[in-house]
């Protein structure tokens, strides 16, 4: 049976398209098998690649201390129907720990920290689970930060199995 690893991104610029290539390029690595690879742009992804995904790889980047608003529609777009958990007043809820393994990329140019709150205070309310340390990347991006998204890639790909 094969595992599908669902990429959602919103790459704008050429730093966050560089690091969602070497993220795509690490789940695609040799020595990764049975793993199917779907990649979506944040307004083109659905539930339904959410619901056929055994785990998931976001980007985004960081724009005025929040994920982009592509990555905001993405998650407006498939919450309920992924299984989102909302709380009586109408914010997130836990969602309890999940099985869906998830990694996720922010790049800025000064700071991060707004974007992966942001991220993660919506995927807490998913059946969702960190499966890798966030790889947050601020200014250029070289050689090391490239290595470092190639990395998440392997790792999650590595760490997908099918449901």
């Amino acid at each position: 049976m094969v595992a599908r690893l669902l990429v959602v991104h919103h790459s704008p610029t050429d730093a966050v398209r560089a690091l969602t290539d070497a993220v795509v390029a690490g789940t695609r690595n040799d020595a990764v098998v049975g793993v199917e690879v779907v990649v979506r742009s944040a307004l083109e992804a659905r539930a339904v690649d959410v619901l056929a995904a055994d785990g998931i790889l976001l980007g985004t980047p960081a724009n005025f201390g929040y994920m982009s608003g592509a990555m905001k529609h993405f998650f407006d777009t498939v919450f309920l129907e992924a299984g989102g958990a909302l709380g009586a007043d109408g914010t997130a809820g836990a969602a309890g720990r999940g099985k869906l393994p998830y990694g996720l990329w922010v790049h800025g140019r000064y700071d991060t920290t707004g974007a992966v709150r942001s991220v993660q205070s919506i995927v807490q309310a998913l059946p969702w689970v960190q499966a890798a340390p966030v790889l947050e990347v601020l200014g250029a991006v070289g050689t090391d930060e490239r290595d470092a998204a190639y990395e998440l890639g392997c790792t999650l790909a590595a760490v997908v199995e099918p449901v």
